[in-house]
């Protein structure tokens, strides 16, 4: 059996989180195609190294090309903040290393398309980490397109909602601070919910957007009064290559919610809504049921996902266990390891990250000009 050894450049919440899929993939996947072995992280973080070493990493570095030059080393994970990504990825191709990177691929679109190129002509597979369609509901919302359950699609609403914006007095982190590629919700939030739509219905054909700044000042991350530079809240309106028109948003101001994606898609056939709150359920109307006195048998039907992934998953947790967050994201790690080991491309593919980088510039262009923007 091939060995894998990986290395993670980042380990805040992402490269824990991919870590945790690692450690778990021989739980969830029967016969794994590979064999393995957690080499090297890189952080600057001195709190978590030792962290790292109890999880199973063998060393950890403050260089992220002790990582990329490493020979031993097969695939490199990018979790750093986005600013970094594009140095990173394009180093790991050019060393010949498969590469997995978390959204968003960089912070333009110029910096994208010269990584989705680089990644083309490497002869490795690369694969972004987009976790949301790797759930069971959107899995399962996949299918029902793909099978011309909605018909036509007509129209649409996306939403990805947080609230961790709404207190002025927290301190400003650099996912607030365009300066430091954080580029506010467009893509840390919005990189997520146009990369979904884009997997269920197609590509963009224009978009138009407003986006807010709740307070222009907050505490920075020494305590001074910092300007803010990244956008809080972002409103898209959205014409799809098919015909079909909706609404996109992106907000960090939206109190009371704490991790709220949502998407509704309507068609001539059918429709389908997901929150991510309420994870186990794709909810599915086929509007082929007849009306009916007291409402017969039409309606949403409440479809039970929950952790019925297809073979080799599936087995572990039962069936009917309860999906969290994380299952998402293991997923679709397996899925990037089943195609390194059959030398196939990943999918969703750098170029795939190209694209909704395109999107959101042109998200952005919108926003600053206060006109539809052509993708």
């Amino acid at each position: 059996m091939k060995t894998l050894q990986i290395g993670i450049l980042g380990f805040g919440s992402m490269g824990k989180t991919h870590t945790l899929g690692y450690r778990t993939l021989p739980l969830y996947y029967r016969d794994l195609p590979v064999s393995i072995v957690l080499r090297a992280v890189c952080t600057h973080s001195s709190d978590v190294s030792a962290q790292a070493r109890e999880l199973g990493f063998e060393y950890v570095t403050h260089r992220p090309l002790d990582i990329i030059e490493d020979p031993a080393i097969d695939v490199v994970h990018v979790c750093t903040p986005n600013l970094y990504h594009r140095d990173a990825v394009l180093a790991a191709l050019a060393a010949g290393k498969h590469v997995y990177c978390d959204k968003p691929l960089a912070t333009n679109a110029a910096d994208a398309q010269e990584m989705a190129q680089a990644a083309q002509a490497a002869p490795v597979t690369s694969q972004m980490c987009m976790n949301y369609r790797f759930l069971t509901a959107t899995l399962r919302a996949r299918e029902l397109v793909d099978e011309g359950f909605l018909g036509d699609i007509t129209c649409f609403s996306a939403a990805y909602r947080h609230s961790g914006s709404v207190d002025a007095r927290r301190a400003m982190g650099w996912k607030q601070d365009a300066r430091l590629g954080g580029g506010g919700v467009v893509l840390d939030l919005g990189s997520h919910v146009l990369d979904l739509l884009y997997h269920l219905m197609g590509r963009y054909r224009s978009v138009q957007a407003v986006t807010r700044v709740l307070y222009p000042r907050r505490p920075g991350p020494d305590g001074a009064m910092a300007d803010v530079t990244a956008e809080d809240h972002a409103v898209i309106l959205a014409r799809m290559e098919n015909g079909a028109v909706g609404t996109i948003e992106a907000t960090k101001i939206a109190t009371g919610t704490n991790d709220e994606l949502t998407f509704e898609i309507f068609g001539t056939r059918g429709a389908i809504r997901f929150n991510l709150m309420d994870p186990n359920w794709l909810y599915v109307f086929d509007n082929r049921v007849p009306e009916a006195p007291l409402g017969g048998s039409r309606g949403f039907t409440r479809v039970e996902c929950v952790q019925r992934y297809p073979s080799p998953g599936g087995s572990f947790p039962s069936g009917k266990a309860p999906i969290g967050w994380e299952r998402g994201h293991i997923h679709c790690l397996y899925s990037f390891i089943d195609r390194v080991a059959r030398g196939l491309p990943g999918e969703p593919s750098l170029a795939d990250g190209a694209y909704i980088q395109r999107v959101m510039d042109a998200v952005y262009e919108s926003a600053r000009t206060l006109a539809p923007v052509e993708i």
